[in-house]
């Protein structure tokens, strides 16, 4: 399996594997906009961290609301549900593998001799 992470480190490319299966879901929220502070005109990436554990909670969050919905009867759309959970699954997924990556980048760093 391919990890969502190039060697160059390309968020976008990450993020752009995570679109949605069907033509009616929501684009991940994370925008990447210019940054007029920033020399190289992209989103710094702290806020870029930020946005994706932000959007990955809300995920969350949504499908815990969906899942009330089918337990209380207000909704009978499984697939719904499911959809919903399988995208916030792959979002919590991508941030894992992010902190992963930062994690062994870290280490390495911190084994090099200076």
């Amino acid at each position: 399996m391919a990890s969502p992470l190039n060697a160059a480190g390309s968020f976008s490319a990450a993020l752009n594997q995570t679109s949605p299966l069907s033509s009616t879901a929501s684009a991940p929220s994370i925008s990447t906009a210019k940054v007029s502070g920033n020399s190289s005109g992209e989103l710094p990436f702290a806020d870029l961290v930020k946005g994706l554990i932000q959007d990955t909670s809300q995920k969350q969050e949504a499908v815990n609301e969906n899942v009330k919905q089918v337990v209380s009867g207000e909704t009978d759309s499984i697939n719904d549900v499911v959809l919903t959970a399988s995208r916030a699954d792959l979002a919590f997924r991508l941030v894992m593998e992010i902190r992963n990556r930062l994690i062994s980048s870290y280490q390495e760093i911190m084994r090099m001799q200076v």
